[in-house]
């Protein structure tokens, strides 16, 4: 009789991929993709993630050029590094998120949204980086009633780890609770390491990790990544542990994977392409939020 392997609560996730972020710009503003890319089309439950900037704006700017537009199925979690974005959406939400804010949004079953850069930003300029990450709803979650909860920097728990700092989003960590109730239990945070720098994250077992290196450069898994590339780690193992190499700043996450199909089409994200259409009448209709 053979006995089944276990995994230690306490064991390490291992680097199984390095996926670099492509240049990919939106008329003027500088954007970078590491997901999906030609290696990794998803990331389950992350979908998606645009990385803009960092860049200066000069005076009497056009600023960011993210209209009105609709979205059915996911969550995004907008990161306002530096710079500031007015949110507007058709249920009713408005907000103007400073540096070091975050936007989290669940489209659910439908909602037409803007992101913009503010009046005051366009006339005078500025230093702008923003990440956007889309985050997979389950089939029982997609036509969830939208909601919205903009969050400034002063919101967001910053919790110390030697050498830097771990701002908490969302899950629990360090003794505290990050301010935002995930629908499908995601563990959201933002870090700062310098060099020497290191972080632990424990309750990873089965979790799929969102690891981007915005900037700097770091050891984890056994190997190493530099900036603009998204960290694909193994879902065996508990914990994940990562050395600065360099002043970095991190966007660091996991979730559960959502084991259903994904069909996405533009701004629409479902499990059927039937729902795809569906999700284009009923915009088309005038029928989100």
């Amino acid at each position: 009789m053979t006995t089944p392997m276990t995994t230690p609560a306490n064991s390490l996730k291992t680097l199984t991929g390095l996926h670099a972020a492509y240049r990919d710009d939106i008329a003027d503003l500088v954007t970078r993709r590491p997901l999906p890319g030609p290696a990794l089309p998803q990331l389950s439950p992350f979908l998606f993630l645009n990385h803009h900037g960092p860049q200066v704006y000069p005076p009497h700017n056009r600023g960011l050029p993210f209209g009105p537009h609709p979205h059915r199925g996911f969550e995004t979690v907008t990161f306002i590094l530096d710079g500031e974005l007015t949110h507007a959406d058709s249920a009713g939400h408005e907000s103007v998120i400073k540096a070091g804010g975050v936007q989290w949004m669940t489209a659910g079953r439908g909602v037409v949204h803007s992101e913009l850069s503010p009046a005051d930003f366009r006339r005078r300029g500025g230093p702008m980086e923003i990440l956007q990450l889309w985050v997979n709803l389950p089939a029982r979650l997609k036509f969830s009633d939208p909601g919205y909860t903009g969050l400034q920097r002063d919101a967001i728990p910053a919790l110390p780890t030697p050498g830097g700092t771990v701002n908490l989003i969302a899950g629990s960590w360090g003794g505290a609770t990050g301010p935002i109730r995930s629908l499908t239990g995601i563990f959201m945070t933002t870090v700062t390491l310098a060099p020497g720098g290191t972080v632990r994250f424990d309750g990873a077992e089965g979790r799929t990790v969102f690891l981007y290196v915005v900037r700097g450069a770091i050891a984890v898994g056994g190997g190493t990544a530099p900036a603009h590339q998204l960290v694909e780690l193994s879902l065996e193992g508990d914990a994940v542990e990562i050395t600065a190499t360099d002043d970095a700043v991190l966007l660091f996450g996991h979730g559960a994977p959502i084991a259903e199909p994904v069909v996405a089409h533009g701004p629409f994200v479902m499990n059927t392409r039937e729902e795809i259409i569906a999700a284009i009448r009923d915009y088309q209709a005038g029928l989100f939020s």
